[in-house]
């Protein structure tokens, strides 16, 4: 039996997706290539809502991306805000990439607070900082227009934001924030299978990855833009999910981005209503993510037990994550799930648990 997914990612895909992966192959240097990449190209700025900028389309996971950030754009000094694994995990590829960065770490179920970043990029030591909106390990929404807020008064520091359990799920406009990357892999609030990243990147990230040295070849921003100017890509892309994710984009449109917003939203307050009444949210009140409820495990479930009876009627939930793993328990609802999906779930759950 199927088990319909609602952990973080990879998330269900609709047949419908499935079956858009399955376009006979062409060549990625042929006209149909160059003629798709235009079309998701002028598709991704429609949904970012803005004509400016770049759109690159990376056939990697999206810790590709991120590491594309600090090769591209870190030529001082990083600040890494760290609120859980992943966030973390962004700090940690800093010195790994041979950048000199400083952490900024929280306790895990907090956000990263603007007036700390404030306070830190005052020095005047940094020019680039990372920071993940929403970080898939705790469930913490970082506050990302109050952040961007804080970043205009630096514009010599490149932004970067990890989207990744964010984007798609919940409004983000780059170009208004003043962000210089946002990035996500489509395996999640997306709703496509894993292996293709997304990003915006501003034109001053551009000009900034011009003067920095060793940017590496896979992920040389120079080279995605030279290449994006003729609707290619420097080496050979993922051809079945660009055409899917051509596919996903006209669903959003025709289900209505608002609409999809706001269907995001009701599964949230849904799934924060049911865990509030049996459990406790573990995220800090008010920083709750979006896309995927993390719970902290107050009546001491076996969640793996769980797992098992809710696999005989065809779901799976995750458990937590790293140093929460036994802690927390995880419920994702995005990208194609609707609000009877996790209504069938937590019912599900009602009646195994006996809530």
């Amino acid at each position: 039996m199927h088990k319909r997914l609602f952990i973080p990612g990879p998330v269900e895909v609709d047949p419908e997706i499935l079956q858009a992966c399955a376009v006979p192959m062409f060549g990625h240097r042929s006209k149909e290539y160059e003629t798709l990449h235009g079309a998701v190209k002028s598709k991704l700025r429609k949904f970012f809502g803005t004509e400016k900028g770049n759109v690159f389309l990376f056939t990697s996971s999206s810790t590709g991306a991120m590491e594309a950030c600090l090769r591209n754009l870190a030529g001082k000094r990083v600040l890494s805000c760290a609120c859980g694994a992943f966030s973390e995990r962004w700090g940690e590829m800093a010195p790994e990439n041979g950048k000199e960065n400083d952490v900024y770490a929280v306790e895990w179920g907090e956000p990263n607070r603007p007036e700390e970043i404030d306070r830190r990029l005052a020095s005047g030591k940094y020019d680039c900082i990372t920071l993940v909106y929403n970080e898939t390990s705790t469930g913490v929404m970082n506050p990302l227009a109050e952040t961007a807020a804080v970043m205009a008064k630096y514009p010599d520091v490149s932004f970067c934001v990890d989207a990744v359990s964010a984007m798609a799920g919940v409004p983000i406009e780059p170009g208004k924030l003043g962000i210089d990357v946002v990035l996500a892999g489509t395996q999640k609030a997306f709703g496509l299978p894993p292996g293709l990243a997304v990003a915006w990147v501003s034109d001053r990230a551009i000009e900034k990855a011009k003067k920095i040295p060793a940017r590496g070849h896979y992920f040389d921003f120079l080279q995605l833009k030279k290449y994006d100017e003729k609707n290619q890509t420097p080496e050979t892309p993922a051809i079945s999910l660009i055409h899917a994710l051509d596919v996903q984009l006209d669903r959003f449109f025709r289900e209505g981005l608002d609409a999809r917003w706001a269907r995001h939203r009701a599964m949230a307050e849904s799934c924060r209503a049911w865990a509030d009444r049996h459990f406790k949210m573990f995220p800090e009140k008010g920083y709750e993510s979006v896309t995927l409820s993390c719970i902290e495990n107050t009546r001491k479930i076996d969640v793996k037990k769980l797992n098992d009876e809710l696999g005989k009627r065809g779901a799976v939930i995750s458990d937590g994550y790293g140093k929460i793993k036994d802690r927390t328990f995880r419920i994702a609802h995005m990208a194609d799930t609707k609000p009877e999906d996790l209504k069938q779930l937590l019912g599900w759950i009602d009646e195994i648990l006996k809530l």
